[in-house]
């Protein structure tokens, strides 16, 4: 598949009332869930499609309770960003990955929080 990069670009747009702000969230929602069998397949992802799905749906629970217009159209422009970024094959696999911390690279937890601590792991 060749890459075209104005095949996932979206005209940036402001949200006339709540109502049209609610109808494109959910668009990009369900854009991002059905892209996540070709996410998975493209970034060779070691991880079923619903724990790729779930982690979308946390993204976007994040900025749930979002009350000023604006902001909403803010972060539309964001995801549409990152949606065609992407979906074009622009990321790294190490860019989506960072995204599960928990599955990858033991969490947070991947560096030694002291010196004498990496020592007794036996890492330099």
């Amino acid at each position: 598949m060749g890459i075209s990069p104005t095949q996932f670009a979206v005209t940036t747009r402001r949200s006339a009332n709540w109502p049209d702000a609610k109808r494109r969230v959910i668009g990009a929602y369900r854009s991002w869930l059905r892209a996540a069998p070709e996410i998975q397949t493209m970034y060779n992802i070691p991880m079923p499609v619903s724990t790729i799905r779930t982690r979308m749906r946390q993204e976007f629970e994040k900025h749930r309770f979002a009350t000023k217009l604006p902001v909403v159209d803010v972060l539309l422009l964001k995801n549409n960003a990152e949606y065609q970024e992407m979906m074009n094959f622009w990321k790294q696999t190490t860019h989506v990955m960072s995204y599960f911390k928990e599955e990858n690279f033991r969490g947070d937890k991947r560096l030694p929080s002291s010196f004498m601590e990496g020592f007794l792991e036996g890492r330099n």
